[in-house]
């Protein structure tokens, strides 16, 4: 959260009025924690230790936050991802090809591409989207289909950059989306994505204003308005309430989940767009959104009384839906002592999303919880350790 998150820290505690140890019983950090914040012995925090202080406090988190970046951009020791920054921001288009890419060419490759996508297939990934955006660079620019299918590489591109933390070049391939784009809704969604970037990296107040101002933009009429409409709007109030709750403001975020809720009741149904993963919405999305908002309240127990009424099980297993809910399922076990039930969610997550588990410091995080409180170690939750890459 930055090198000033503990000076704010004790700014605001102590117009407040409490000690270290009052802060720490009213927000359930431990006193250690907050004493090495204030000190300058830690530089950083997670986001979601930060707003549970901030909640204690009765500020916006944002007051707390210094820094404009929740996670660091990460660099991976092997430099997985070198090739895909490289073919993004620089110019590496080839003028004297002997088969120049064509618009349907690209296409295609894209639509074979899109299964390693959504199963979160990453070293696949790493390994063609780098020749495919080269491909799409070199469309030329002036054929509106050429333009729409750059553009949606680029918004594919800037989400797969933000799941793995490389920020940086995941708003830069956003910006370009953006740019490309001649679609209003193609716009919204890759606004949308870009509200989750900016949650991930701690700008909570501009997450929240870009969902606002898109969802103003994109609002139909309900009567009226088409599934991809209602998808666009849904999702764009759901990333305002997303922001909203990180930042103590219960009463916006629920505001925009009612309203989402609405689109959904509309929708009647868990609608993807053009088999556009990303964009699936309906009512078992904003039930899982609810799901989460209580789990960053610090509610497992009605996280475990939403689940129970969650149907994930018709769910097609992306990141984007089942699996980060059932993190928070697994959250929410593990915080109700419910270890055994925690790690058959963790274990099962990790058999089926292979490459997306370790990544995780969610998963992470729930791992080292239960750890924390176990005397004893079973070897499954060894493995999950060994997985998240955690020694024991």
């Amino acid at each position: 959260m930055g090198a000033n998150v503990g000076e704010r820290l004790r700014e605001v505690r102590k117009r407040r009025g409490l000690s270290q140890r009052e802060l720490a019983n009213e927000s359930g950090v431990s006193l250690s924690l907050i004493r090495k914040l204030e000190q300058g012995e830690r530089e950083d925090a997670r986001l979601e230790t930060v707003r549970r202080l901030a909640a204690a406090l009765r500020v916006p988190t944002t007051q707390l936050v210094v820094a404009s970046r929740a996670e660091d951009d990460v660099v991976d020791a092997d430099a997985q991802w070198k090739p895909l920054r490289r073919a993004l921001l620089t110019s590496s288009v080839v003028d004297t090809v002997d088969e120049p890419p064509t618009t349907a060419g690209v296409r295609q490759a894209l639509d074979a591409a899109m299964p390693l996508f959504s199963g979160d297939r990453f070293v696949e990934l790493s390994t063609i989207l780098p020749s495919l955006l080269r491909d799409a660079e070199a469309l030329v620019r002036s054929d509106p289909e050429g333009r729409a299918v750059r553009a949606r590489i680029l918004q594919l591109t800037g989400w797969l950059l933000t799941q793995m933390r490389q920020f940086d070049a995941a708003e830069a391939a956003l910006e370009r989306s953006m740019d490309e784009s001649s679609d209003r809704l193609h716009s919204a969604a890759t606004a949308s994505i870009t509200c989750w970037l900016l949650l991930r990296r701690g700008r909570l107040g501009e997450a929240r204003d870009l969902a606002s101002r898109w969802a103003d933009e994109v609002e139909p009429r309900l009567s009226r308005a088409t599934p991809a409409e209602l998808s666009a709007w849904g999702w764009l109030l759901l990333r305002m309430s997303a922001a909203a709750v990180r930042d103590n403001r219960p009463g916006e975020a629920e505001d925009a989940i009612r309203l989402a809720h609405a689109a959904a009741v509309a929708l009647g149904r868990e609608y993807t767009p053009e088999g556009n993963f990303l964009q699936a919405f309906g009512p078992v999305t904003v039930a899982l959104k609810r799901a989460e908002n209580a789990m960053v309240v610090d509610r497992p127990d009605l996280v475990l009384k939403l689940a129970a009424n969650v149907p994930v099980h018709g769910l097609r297993p992306t990141s984007n839906n089942r699996n980060r809910h059932l993190l928070d399922v697994a959250n929410a076990h593990a915080r109700t002592r419910q270890y055994a039930e925690a790690v058959d969610i963790l274990a099962g997550l990790r058999a089926t999303a292979p490459q997306w588990f370790p990544k995780q410091r969610y998963a992470q995080d729930i791992v080292s919880g239960i750890l924390a409180r176990r005397r004893t170690l079973t070897p499954e939750m060894r493995s999950l350790a060994d997985a998240v890459g955690m020694p024991v």
